[in-house]
C-alpha cells in the first residue's frame, strides 16, 4: 500500500526532478514572508542609495554578503580586490551586524542594512540593485577567489557568441585547510533538477532582470538553497556555461547550512 501511495510522487520526481518539486513547495508555503522581505529589500535599497550615493560603475560588480565574520570578511575582500581584472567594484552588504575596518580602496563600496534579515538572498539582492555594472559576481564572506577568477569568467562571457552566465569549478576545503575535493560539473539543466552542483561563489553573470535571488526565508531544513534556485531559474532564458578550472576556494563549514551537496 505504501508503495502504491508513493507512486505518483516517484513519477513526478522522474518527470521534473525532486529539487524542482521541493522548490515549488517552498514557493507555495513561504510566499507570504517573501512578499514582506521584497518590500524590505526595496526600502533598504532606496535608503542606502540615497545615503551612500551611487555605486561607481565598472565592468563587473562583486557582491559580498556578510554577517559577523570580520576576519573571514577581510580575507574575502582581499581576494576580490586582488583580481587580475581591475575594472571592478566590490560591494560589501552587511546584514545588520556592523562592519570591521576594511581596506581603503576606491573600488570598495560598503553598506549595512538597518536590521538583520537572516536571508542571504535579500542581502545579495540589495548589492545587485545598487549597481549598474554589466556583470555581477558573488562571493560569500567565508570563501576566497583565486586571482584569475574574474579573468577566466569574463574571457568566456565576452567571447563572440558567449553565454550570459558562467560558473567555475570549486576547490572545496575542510576547516583544517586540507582539500576535500574539486566540484566541477558541466552545466546540464536536466541534471540540475536532480543534483545540487551549482554555487553562486563561482557564478558570474550578465546583469539583467532575471539576476536576483529568491527572497524565501530558507531555514536549515529548507531545500534547495538559493544558490541553486538562482542559477537554475537564470538558465531558463539565458545560456549558462561551466568553466572547468577551480578558481574558488570554498570552505566546507560545519557551522553553515549552505554546504550540503548531492553532486
Amino acid at each position: 500500500m505504501h508503495r502504491i501511495a508513493r507512486a505518483p510522487w516517484e513519477l513526478l520526481k522522474r518527470a521534473f526532478g525532486w529539487i524542482v518539486l521541493f522548490e515549488l513547495r517552498n514557493k507555495v508555503l513561504l510566499a507570504p514572508s517573501a512578499l514582506r522581505l521584497r518590500r524590505l529589500e526595496t526600502a533598504e535599497t532606496r535608503r542606502l542609495a540615497a545615503a551612500a550615493g551611487p555605486v561607481p560603475n565598472a565592468l563587473v560588480a562583486t557582491v559580498i554578503a556578510t554577517h559577523r565574520r570580520p576576519d573571514a570578511l577581510r580575507a574575502a575582500v582581499g581576494s576580490a580586490l586582488a583580481q587580475t581584472v581591475r575594472d571592478q567594484v566590490v560591494i560589501v552588504v552587511d546584514d545588520g551586524a556592523g562592519l570591521p575596518e576594511l581596506p581603503d580602496d576606491p573600488r570598495l563600496f560598503v553598506v549595512s542594512l538597518a536590521r538583520n534579515t537572516g536571508v542571504a538572498g535579500v542581502v545579495r539582492n540589495v548589492g545587485i540593485r545598487l549597481t549598474r555594472s554589466r556583470y555581477v559576481a558573488f562571493l560569500d564572506d567565508d570563501n576566497l577567489w583565486e586571482p584569475d577568477h574574474l579573468e577566466r569568467a569574463l574571457a568566456v562571457l565576452e567571447s563572440p557568441s558567449g553565454p550570459d552566465g558562467v560558473y567555475t569549478a570549486l576547490r572545496r576545503l575542510l576547516p583544517d585547510g586540507t582539500e576535500h575535493d574539486i566540484l566541477s560539473v558541466p552545466f546540464d539543466r536536466r541534471r540540475a533538477a536532480r543534483e545540487s552542483f551549482l554555487d553562486t561563489n563561482a557564478f558570474v553573470a550578465r546583469r539583467n532582470g532575471a539576476l536576483h535571488f529568491s527572497r524565501l526565508r530558507r531555514t536549515p531544513d529548507v531545500l534547495p538553497r538559493e544558490d541553486w534556485e538562482l542559477v537554475y531559474r537564470y538558465s531558463r532564458g539565458h545560456r549558462v556555461r561551466h568553466v572547468p578550472h577551480p578558481t574558488v576556494r570554498y570552505l566546507v563549514n560545519p557551522e553553515s547550512f549552505y554546504t550540503t551537496w548531492s553532486g
